[in-house]
Parts: C-alpha cells; structure tokens; sequence
C-alpha cells in the first residue's frame, strides 16, 4: 500500500501510522495508538527486566599458609554467601617464596570446594593469574518448594 493511502486511512480513523519492522522489505506499518503502543512496550520491559536476576560474586581471599581455624572462618563465609545466592570468587594470594609452590594453593582451593560441595559447584576451575590463584563457586539451584496439602475440611479426632 502507498504511504500516503496509509496516512489517509489512519486519519480517517484517528489513529497513527507506526512503522512496526522497519528492516522488512517492504517496511511494515500498522494503524494504532501510538501513545498506547509506547505504554505497552515499556511496561514489557519493566517487566523483562524485573525477571532477570542481578548476579553479585563475592570475593573471598586466602594464602597458602593459612591456619585451621582461620580457614574454617573463611571457608564459613564462603558457605555465608552461597547460601545467600551469591556467587564466590576465592582468591589465593602467593608472597615470595610460595610463588615456587602453587600446588599448595591448587590443594587448598580443591579442599574448599570439596568442603562447600553440597552448596555449589565449581563454575571457574583453579587457574594461576601473576600472584594469585582464583577459583569461581557457584551456588547449585534451590529446588522447588514442595506446595502444603490443601485443607480438606473434614474436623479429625
């Protein structure tokens, strides 16, 4: 249809002409409020954007060399934020000499993510970047929560 033959019948009708698939050939138009059209489409994306879920990584840091309780410290802190939902990024952090003996590290971070098992998954496996070594846990999905038993009404004694 010719563009001005459009514009007419959307006069005639009291609605706007908008132009819907601007890339199709020939481009598509239809007959509409256009008021009513941007009310619509930014009330879908307030919407789309109220699904998405916004993902935090925590940052836990370690070395090497770390004590028993302070690791067990921090290893509650990581179990803290996954439990929360959050993603943990842990950080090992190599001084001097410990450079030489990333194995250690590897062994610490392995044990972490054994410990936090039933809370997350591994996401990122151990990898030496410079100084540190990081490691990214993520938490596993929470299942679904079973829904209560309908009442059924009847009084039992």
């Amino acid at each position: 249809m010719r563009i001005e033959d459009a514009l007419r019948l959307a006069q005639e009708a009291e609605l706007d002409l908008v132009e819907v698939a601007a890339q199709a050939r020939p481009p598509v138009c239809k007959l509409m409020d256009y008021g009513k059209f941007k009310y619509e489409s930014a009330q879908k994306a307030r919407e789309s954007r109220r699904n998405q879920q916004l993902t935090v990584i925590k940052e836990q840091k370690l070395r090497p060399k770390i004590d028993t309780h302070d690791y067990e410290t921090k290893k509650r802190n990581v179990v803290r934020f996954l439990e929360g939902g959050n993603k943990v990024k842990v950080t090992i952090m190599f001084r001097g000499r410990e450079q030489s003996r990333p194995e250690l590290g590897f062994r610490l971070l392995q044990r972490l993510a054994e410990d936090v098992a039933e809370l997350g998954t591994v996401e990122a496996a151990p990898k030496q970047d410079g100084r540190n070594m990081t490691m990214v846990i993520a938490p596993n999905k929470k299942p679904a929560k079973p829904r209560p038993a309908a009442p059924t009404g009847e009084a039992q004694a």
